[in-house]
């Protein structure tokens, strides 16, 4: 089966994460769980996860994704992934990177399995820390501190449309050797007697240095809203999990198309520039420095693939563009470029500076 559902062994309904509590809840019977019963009661997921994490080698993505569509379908000419509900049966469409959702006819979470095992497997997952109520709470402080916001903004079915996402990230860590050569003048201008002198020493400079350099992100996902995704951070790492499908019940998700190579040019050029900066600024006390030379050797390179929970609501405005807001799902930091109503500008314009206007000109002209 491709599709996951958590059931809940006490009435058969579905097991959702729970941010709260950082375990598992039933939506009919309220029952809590955490992540030890929730792997007894749903045996057979367990076994798909364990069987996920012993999966190896390595293959292109378009060849992955139409491997783990096999099982469910494939449509070639739309490119999109069709699965089986597994409460319902019925048919759940997806792009190559959705890894979980919800099934559109009985509403229940699924996990798509298939996305997450072998190499796209996460090695961790920060869970969501901010349940839907306070993300909505928060998104409507943020809003409300905004003038000139369309008023639909505010109506409850389009704040309904919030979503919690889980993002694919990269997250590099490595040490480095770093030489930097270069040279120092020393100038000292004196007189004696009626003649000015400039005395000018020239010093050999070297710097050594040991870096470690530990949790740069890089967004994995190529979509429309990633900056956006990316200006929500620093996520609290600490607070990481061994991954679970579990965490994603309840929850949007999405699969990595960014790979290492696509990265690791922009992640090693930032290091040795860092790091040349850094054995630049320890020199001090002459009058002009010049580069001569440096080099950074990056060593012991680690890599984890994990997933960080952000909570996204998309906007269309009237003027057809799409607008986007994101909350990070565990510290709360927002970031959303918002709708202007032009309108209640105007009407601001009108209430306020054309009175004063006409005032000021009425001024004028009596003073005239």
């Amino acid at each position: 089966m491709s599709a996951v559902s958590y059931k809940c062994p006490n009435c058969g309904g579905d097991l959702r994460f729970d941010p709260a509590s950082q375990g598992y809840k039933c939506e009919y019977c309220a029952s809590k769980f955490n992540q030890q019963e929730l792997e007894a009661a749903n045996p057979q997921a367990s076994s798909d996860e364990e069987q996920s994490r012993n999966v190896s080698g390595t293959k292109p993505l378009g060849e992955t994704a139409r491997e783990d569509a096999g099982e469910s379908g494939f449509d070639a000419e739309s490119g999109a992934l069709v699965y089986s509900c597994p409460s319902c049966g019925a048919e759940i469409v997806t792009d190559e990177t959705t890894a979980a959702t919800f099934c559109y006819y009985c509403h229940n979470p699924v996990v798509l399995k298939g996305k997450l095992s072998g190499e796209y497997r996460p090695d961790m997952v920060i869970p969501f820390a901010v349940d839907k109520k306070e993300a909505v709470d928060s998104f409507l402080q943020y809003v409300r501190s905004k003038k000139f916001v369309p008023k639909d903004f505010f109506c409850k079915e389009q704040i309904e449309k919030i979503s919690g996402v889980y993002f694919p990230f990269w997250m590099y860590s490595c040490k480095a050797k770093g030489m930097w050569q270069g040279t120092g003048d020393m100038i000292r201008v004196y007189r004696m007697g009626d003649m000015e002198y400039t005395e000018t020493k020239v010093f050999d400079v070297e710097r050594r240095a040991d870096f470690s350099f530990r949790q740069l992100m890089r967004n994995a996902l190529n979509k429309e809203n990633r900056q956006l995704v990316e200006s929500v951070q620093p996520f609290l790492t600490e607070s990481a999990k061994e991954f679970s499908m579990g965490y994603l019940s309840g929850f949007l998700a999405e699969k990595r198309d960014i790979e290492q190579k696509d990265v690791i040019g922009e992640l090693e050029q930032e290091i040795k520039q860092h790091a040349d900066g850094m054995m630049r600024a320890s020199v001090s006390g002459y009058m002009a420095v010049r580069d001569a030379s440096e080099s950074v050797r990056i060593q012991e390179a680690q890599w984890k693939y994990l997933l960080l929970p952000v909570w996204v609501l998309t906007y269309r405005g009237s003027n057809g563009k799409l607008y986007y807001y994101a909350m990070n799902g565990q510290t709360k930091k927002v970031c959303g470029v918002l709708p202007l109503d032009k309108g209640r500008m105007a009407a601001l314009f009108f209430s306020v500076f054309a009175p004063l206007f006409l005032l000021l000109l009425a001024g004028g002209y009596f003073l005239w």
